[in-house]
């Protein structure tokens, strides 16, 4: 019986053949430099990745801190200090170093992350130039290693609320630092169980009896190897994963500090004991200082796209030479990436991986103009801050689901602990998790949709954000997404007009586009009803935004997935005619179809799918997985990975 064929019109699209080292060269764009230089050290320090398992802790604690110490004699790691501390000016090429790092081994990546990305941005940032004469010079090199003290046993992603506490004494001018419970004892610290000289610590300052809120100090904790009167330290042990990295536990009994320990880009404490600073609301002045640090979102987003690379390159070269059952009597067996289930397994993750390499393109380039001075305004701030958060949750997510499809992918042998994917899985899973829970992180990327101040409450306080929020704010919102409004934005997105997205090309990318604006603008305007109608009802604010969270969860997904398309889109509709525009054209197809796909029950449920396009649009992923699969090989060897750091004969073969 014949049936209707429901898909409109599609771009033809003939198979490109991709030239490897001009898509490397697309993929590494003004960083090729920093990388090539990051991918020489990483073959220089390949073994670590056999020590991992060989070497007891406390060895591989040391080799570690080691191989850390020889990158940043290579100035790999020092590229986002300024110049005149030995590093190299360039905030950007910080992220694209930290980003190929992550192809290696991850406890190297992390404590590269804790010295140079926490402990020193925390320098760098939150204090002046007295402190970055005294620390900088010395840091960079890695001579002086330290911590980032921020968080407690009892308190993580909500900062403000920290327990430790600095009072200032001005007889002595110093600053006494206490942990009063074990609540509010410092843990999970990078680098603290052994290596750490020096720690920026965050903690409640308290002035004349007055609490001004947290700020940060620089506290010593070692001399000479042996920790210091007054400060406690405690090793975390054994985790997960990242077992190269010392995290530890820190107590602080009555511990002086001199009033210069203060970073005090943004207060300062006089002599006397007069609290100072420019930005007179408190919880801006937390905000801004949080929002210094926002360079660790955007490399742990950074990392996890890596992981996701190190996965599917291995994945994909072993189900291009893996051969299993026979296609026909008369045929061999087929290999793995011939079979349509396993295109369907990896090609889709191999085309979200590329879109959201693009994506991170973005945010770096924004965490670039915004550090250095390019783009000075508090909008573009709170845009970087709101995208980082979003990019890094759905980046880091998409690490943890790829590195376990793959595995899968590779069977039995993708098990063994001497391949990549044990200490892939078990040392990126925290990924999830640091640098801010991903649940939490994507809260913070809603309220910035529904305010467009996400950082005034960064600190993702139920009762005050939806205080803020029953503000003008929502009723902005409201009235600019109101029924009329939202239709008439709607065909605003719909170039034809209302019904223009059920005859539009699948593989027209204002179609893709089109229909990912349509369901983050929808769900902004459901969510602003939601809560005006608790408000209206006078409940509970806390109950107001605790019954709206699972939409607010969706909203931010949303929007991150509308940046990454748009990303993705905005790169191919930028390269010239030719065959790497080609390759990247199928991919930016399939990723946008497939996560078109994923969510079709939402799209349907909203009128914007019928059943025979859905149905159409399945029929054309798997052909986009069709298309793909010739250029599988190639699209991972585009991305470099040096074949010394796959460390997975039995799966990629031997290295040669």
């Amino acid at each position: 019986m014949a049936t209707e064929n429901t898909s409109a019109p599609t771009i033809g699209r003939h198979r490109p053949e991709i030239d490897v080292p001009s898509l490397t060269a697309v993929l590494d764009g003004e960083y090729a430099g920093i990388r090539e230089l990051v991918r020489t050290n990483l073959v220089a320090h390949a073994g670590i990745l056999d020590e991992a398992d060989a070497l007891g802790i406390d060895a591989f604690r040391e080799r570690v801190r080691e191989v850390v110490v020889q990158l940043a004699a290579t100035g790999q790691t020092g590229m986002g200090f300024p110049a005149a501390f030995g590093g190299g000016d360039d905030i950007g090429a910080s992220i694209a170093a930290f980003e190929t790092l992550a192809f290696g081994d991850l406890s190297v990546l992390v404590k590269v992350g804790v010295q140079f990305g926490l402990f020193g941005g925390a320098i760098l940032h939150l204090g002046t130039r007295h402190h970055h004469k005294a620390y900088l010079p010395r840091l960079v090199t890695g001579e002086l290693m330290g911590c980032f003290a921020m968080t407690e046993s009892g308190h993580g992603s909500n900062v403000q609320a920290l327990g430790t506490v600095a009072r200032y004494d001005p007889e002595s001018q110093e600053f006494v630092l206490t942990t009063p419970d074990e609540q509010a004892r410092k843990d999970y610290i990078g680098n603290a169980a052994r290596h750490a000289v020096l720690a920026v610590v965050f903690a409640q300052l308290e002035v004349d009896g007055r609490s001004e809120g947290v700020h940060a100090f620089v506290v010593p904790l070692r001399s000479d190897g042996r920790v210091l009167p007054g400060v406690a330290i405690e090793d975390d042990g054994r985790k997960m994963g990242l077992n190269g990295v010392d995290n530890g536990r820190i107590r602080f009994d009555g511990v002086r500090v001199p009033r210069e320990a203060l970073l005090d880009r943004f207060a300062r404490v006089t002599p006397e004991g007069t609290y100072e600073s420019a930005i007179e609301d408190p919880g801006r002045r937390f905000f801004t200082m949080l929002g210094t640090l926002v360079q660790g979102r955007v490399s742990v987003a950074g990392a996890g796209v890596s992981v996701a690379k190190v996965a599917l390159t291995v994945a994909t070269k072993y189900a291009d030479r893996r051969r299993q059952f026979e296609a026909s009597p008369d045929t061999g067996e087929q290999v793995l990436l011939d079979y349509g289930l396993h295109q369907r397994r990896l090609l889709p993750l191999l085309a979200r991986t590329y879109a959201l390499h693009f994506a991170q393109d973005v945010v770096r380039s924004q965490l670039h103009e915004v550090f250095s001075g390019a783009e000075n305004d508090p909008q573009a701030r709170r845009r970087l801050e709101s995208r980082a958060a979003g990019i890094k949750a759905l980046a880091t997510w998409h690490a943890t689901r790829v590195v376990q499809e793959c595995r899968e992918a590779c069977g039995g042998a993708g098990y063994l602990a001497e391949n990549r994917f044990a200490a892939l899985k078990r040392d990126s899973d925290v990924f999830t998790t640091f640098e801010g829970d991903n649940h939490v992180l994507l809260q913070l990327a809603a309220k910035g949709l529904l305010t467009d101040h996400a950082s005034e409450f960064e600190d993702l306080d139920q009762l005050g954000m939806v205080r803020y929020v029953t503000g003008l704010a929502v009723e902005t919102v409201i009235e600019r997404t109101s029924a009329h409004k939202l239709l008439e934005r709607v065909r605003d997105l719909l170039p034809g007009g209302d019904a223009w997205d059920r005859e539009a090309g699948l593989l027209d990318s204002e179609y893709q586009l089109a229909m990912v604006r349509f369901r983050e603008e929808h769900m902004l305007a459901g969510l602003a009803r939601r809560i005006k109608r608790g408000i209206d009802r006078q409940d509970a604010p806390g109950a107001v935004f605790s019954h709206v969270q699972d939409h607010v969860i969706a909203l931010a997904r949303a929007h991150v997935e509308r940046l990454i398309t748009e990303a993705f889109v905005d790169k191919v509709r930028a390269l010239p005619e030719g065959a790497v525009k080609d390759a990247l054209g199928l991919l930016c197809d399939l990723f946008a179809l497939s996560a078109i796909e994923a969510d079709r029950a939402w799209f349907m449920e909203h009128g914007r799918l019928t059943v025979q396009r859905s149905k159409a649009i399945s029929r054309e992923v798997n052909e986009l997985c069709r298309k793909v699969r010739p250029l599988a090989v190639d699209l991972v060897d585009a991305w470099g990975i040096p074949a010394a750091v796959l460390r997975a004969p039995d799966l990629v073969g031997p290295v040669g």
